[in-house]
């Protein structure tokens, strides 16, 4: 009943082939999250820090709370003032500006006149 040496020295090593490719649907699991998952949500960070940085006076705005809002002054790198009805202006965070709808048309006079 007991093991021979024979039998314990049978019993080769763990080869470093093998330990490669135990590893490697971990690798591969790990290059498929980085290109579905983390490098499209950098590129939208990317892209919503650009659209903050540009905010101008007169764009109009929308929060990430839902409220639609003219630019009425950018005070620094991190605040703007928004004009959400006429005579009522808010401090917010930049950050939670989720959408530029753009800049006001211009009014026409033209139109008025005739």
């Amino acid at each position: 009943m007991f093991i021979s040496e024979a039998f314990a020295q049978a019993a080769g090593a763990p080869g470093g082939d093998n330990a490669f490719m135990q590893f490697l649907p971990f690798i591969l699991i790990i290059g498929v999250f980085y290109f579905l998952m983390i490098r499209p949500q950098q590129k939208r960070i990317k892209e919503h820090k650009a659209m903050v940085g540009a905010l101008r006076r007169g764009d109009n705005v929308v929060t990430s709370g839902g409220i639609v809002a003219k630019v009425s002054r950018v005070i620094d790198d991190h605040e703007i003032e928004l004009e959400i009805a006429s005579g009522v202006k808010v401090k917010v965070i930049k950050s939670t500006i989720s959408t530029v709808m753009g800049k006001p048309a211009p009014a026409n006079d033209t139109a008025e006149k005739k």
